[in-house]
């Protein structure tokens, strides 16, 4: 039974799911938009957040946590600085999923993840509500007559 055995294992041994995923990570924060599989970018989601959630407390034990998901110094330096800023505002939900296809040799989705407001990207202008005028069509009461049968 699999009960309470959270995370997927990718047909990897763990030490090669870790280094997947510090890569990735680290990909991830340098480049803020990769490709890769639904299933990895699914996994890769919270791994990101988190990270980005450790560089905007900023102690040294936070930085010392950041390098166990990130080994990589340009990026955890990105993290604390850059990143850090950028999000302070925001309470989470740093990165998206973007669905791009699949891949051609075994057909597995592939997406696009990035972090959400990111550099060289144009927020999409807010559409202004647009308020319908209010057109009920009158309807006619339905008469309904009662025929007497006769006897």
């Amino acid at each position: 039974m699999r009960h309470l055995k959270a995370g997927r294992k990718f047909g990897r041994t763990s030490a090669h799911r870790k280094a997947l995923f510090r890569n990735l990570v680290g990909a991830l924060i340098e480049r803020e938009r990769i490709s890769t599989t639904l299933a990895k970018a699914k996994e890769l989601r919270g791994k990101v957040e988190r990270t980005i959630t450790l560089g905007k407390k900023g102690t040294l034990h936070a930085r010392r946590q950041a390098f166990k998901l990130a080994p990589q110094k340009e990026a955890v330096q990105k993290v604390f600085g850059d990143l850090a800023d950028r999000y302070a505002n925001r309470p989470g939900g740093y990165t998206r999923i973007i669905k791009i296809g699949s891949r051609r040799g075994d057909n597995a989705p592939i997406v696009f993840i990035e972090l959400v407001d990111r550099e060289g990207e144009t927020p999409a202008p807010k559409k202004e509500a647009q308020q319908k005028t209010a057109t009920k069509k009158e309807t006619k009461p339905k008469v309904t007559e009662k025929k007497a049968v006769e006897k």
